[in-house]
């Protein structure tokens, strides 16, 4: 088949204060129309720097040392500026992995679709809204003309995302790169975003590029895939030969990180006697009464939640976006008021302001996003070292980042100057430094490509059993959870609707319906055929 993307011996570096930094070297794939191309690989492997190259929006350090890009036939690196602004959005086309950042909040959702149409396409400002309207939906959108009139941040993160897919296939583009579209989004919203890609890459017969470190969604939709490893493809081909027969031992690696439901983590065994948390019909709530609404109550995030925790015990905490996992994880260390009943140790807490040092220092958190946690402007010896300055515990940094398996030098750094796994192995420290007995979890792996994923995993796994803490580990990724958790429960729209061992999930199956959907939204490895043979 003739290719409409082209990449040929491409090879690319960025000029650092240390010198050139070799990003991609002889990258060579190609995607006919129709056709959906998988690039995987850990983060770092030249994924993104290699859309970008396509795209055209270099870094000013980016130096190509050679190589060919073409799209049609069209040489996109001999393009000048106003060349490439009639390609993009026309012809080549990209969804990000984080609708968030790649719409303007400060124009409309319709707006942002209008203005591609009335300039790639030469449509009227009345034409523009009525097939913009027609796209929103196209993508599943309810009310497209009020959706027309949001902005950015009245829409949740899958409207977001259904927004700029219904841009960028809004000018019928021969090529677009997705760029990990639904890692942002829960397992439940992905599987419909992933649903939709189906549906109108079938339809236009784009040629598709889905980069993407998760083999279980490429294994579904790509008819090959292409396996990169510090800026070189180790290996291609059919997706049912590679991920079924791999040759490299990279994609062998990667393979084998990809959870398994059926093979446990943990095996520890919770320890008897009474609850070291129990939370009865806890309720949170949103916002306060205004001045000119003093009867508001506010928006429930948790409504009437009952479970509790056992000492040694991890118990998951599942659920969509907005189902109250981690408002629950809020209430628990005190950044959100609750109503209802809290015991620790059998100790009753009365509200935030009962949290004592005590309560504080045995109930630790670790955050989705390391660099939202992580203080940028202090060393890692600082931020590993506050936790004893506060609590007590262990105060030795070197011994810290051993215990998570992260050299002792790293001490000297800035968070900027770690990689994802790495900062996130530094907020793991910091919260068993003051040697806790509950640790929350709250999505600490999903962003996180698979390969860091399960050796952070890992990691946790073996703190719990050196140290006896309690995790409440929240996530949307039920396959990951059934690995290490002794109970699981599962929450939607607010409320606590199962709760059920990892054990009778895997015997009996789910009890709730909303359970058994989670369960069925899952991507699985499928490597037995591809799209093309299903």
């Amino acid at each position: 088949m003739t290719a409409v993307l082209e990449v040929a011996d491409y090879t690319l570096d960025y000029a650092t204060r240390q010198g050139p930094v070799r990003a991609l070297e002889d990258v060579s794939l190609s995607i006919a129309r129709g056709e959906v191309v998988g690039l995987v690989g850990e983060s770092g492997s030249g994924k993104t720097s290699l859309a970008w190259a396509i795209m055209r929006y270099l870094a000013p350090n980016a130096i190509e040392r050679g190589g060919t890009l073409r799209l049609s036939g069209t040489d996109l690196r001999a393009l000048k500026p106003a060349g490439l602004t009639a390609i993009r959005g026309k012809r080549l086309g990209m969804v990000f992995q984080d609708p968030s950042t790649s719409l303007n909040p400060t124009l409309t959702l319709g707006r942002q679709i209008t203005e591609v149409l009335e300039f790639h396409r030469g449509l009227s400002p009345a034409d523009a809204v009525r097939e913009a309207e027609a796209m929103f939906a196209r993508v599943g959108l309810r009310d497209p003309a009020a959706m027309m009139r949001r902005y950015p941040h009245e829409a949740s993160g899958g409207e977001k995302q259904r927004v700029v897919i219904a841009t960028a296939f809004a000018c019928r583009p021969e090529c677009i790169l997705f760029d990990e579209p639904t890692t942002a989004l829960d397992v439940v919203t992905a599987r419909q975003i992933l649903d939709l890609f189906r549906e109108l890459q079938a339809e236009t017969g784009v040629a598709s590029l889905y980069i993407s470190h998760d083999l279980a969604v490429v294994s579904g939709l790509a008819q090959r895939v292409a396996v990169i490893h510090q800026g070189r493809i180790v290996e291609q081909g059919a997706t049912r030969a590679v991920f079924g027969a791999p040759q490299a031992e990279y994609t062998r690696a990667l393979l084998a990180a990809v959870p398994r439901p059926d093979v446990r983590l943990t095996e520890t065994v919770p320890q008897p006697g009474p609850p070291l948390v129990a939370v009865q019909d806890m309720t949170v709530r949103y916002g306060r009464p205004s001045l000119f609404r003093r009867r508001a109550r506010g928006v429930i995030g948790a409504s009437a939640v009952t479970l509790d925790v056992r000492a040694g015990e991890i118990l998951g905490i599942v659920g969509e976006s907005g189902s109250g996992k981690s408002t629950l994880a809020r209430a628990l260390t005190g950044l959100a008021a609750f109503e209802g009943g809290l015991a620790f140790e059998g100790r009753p807490i009365g509200g935030v302001r009962a949290m004592d040092r005590a309560y504080r220092r045995q109930v630790q958190i670790v955050f989705q996003h390391p660099d939202s946690s992580l203080n940028p402007r202090q060393r890692i010896r600082e931020i590993l070292a506050r936790p004893s300055r506060l609590y007590g515990g262990e105060g030795d940094v070197g011994a810290l980042l051993q215990s998570v398996s992260l050299p002792a030098d790293f001490a000297d750094r800035f968070p900027h100057q770690l990689s994802g796994g790495q900062k996130q192995r530094v907020a793991i420290a910091r919260a068993f430094a003051p040697r806790p007995k509950l640790v929350i979890c709250d999505e600490v792996t999903s962003s996180l490509d698979v390969s860091v994923q399960a050796s952070v995993i890992r990691l946790l796994v073996e703190l719990q059993r050196s140290s006896g803490a309690a995790y409440l580990f929240i996530t949307h990724d039920i396959n990951l959870v059934r690995q290490i958790a002794h109970r699981i429960a599962v929450m939607q729209r607010g409320q606590l609707v199962e709760t059920i061992t990892a054990e009778d999930l895997a015997t009996r199956g789910p009890q709730h319906a909303y359970t058994a959907q989670l369960l069925a939204a899952v991507p699985r490895l499928d490597i037995g055929e591809t799209p093309d043979d299903a």
